[in-house]
């Protein structure tokens, strides 16, 4: 199985419950492993034929920034939903990490795959 993946992805949004939290942008930080088969991208040297990463954080960026969720449980699986629907990624990791929603720990989130595996 081959692996494309995005880290460390940074994106300022209103996430939360609290009244403050509906003011205020928060940074998310996400991990995105995605599958797809590189095979095809390795032997003619075409991006056309490998998942572009660069044009899935774009959508993601733009998505996570304009959306105003409540929970982040909602924000990870409508953005795993659209990497699967939009990029034809027939399983995706993603890890979304709320920096400092807990003073008392460096990180905290949720992780989820969806999807299968490739062989």
């Amino acid at each position: 199985m081959d692996i494309i993946f995005l880290g460390g992805l940074k994106i300022d949004t209103i996430i939360g419950i609290y009244d403050w939290e509906r003011e205020t942008k928060q940074t998310v930080v996400l991990d995105i492993e995605m599958a797809f088969d590189i095979e095809k991208a390795a032997a003619t040297d075409d991006i056309q034929y490998t998942l572009d990463y660069k044009t899935v954080s774009k959508r993601i960026i733009s998505f996570v920034e304009d959306s105003q969720f409540f929970l982040v449980e909602k924000l990870i699986v409508e953005i795993a939903n659209i990497i699967r629907a939009e990029f034809a990624v027939p399983w995706v990791k993603i890890t979304l990490n709320k920096k400092g929603a807990i003073s008392d720990a460096s990180d905290v989130g949720i992780i989820i795959e969806r999807g299968q595996k490739l062989p």
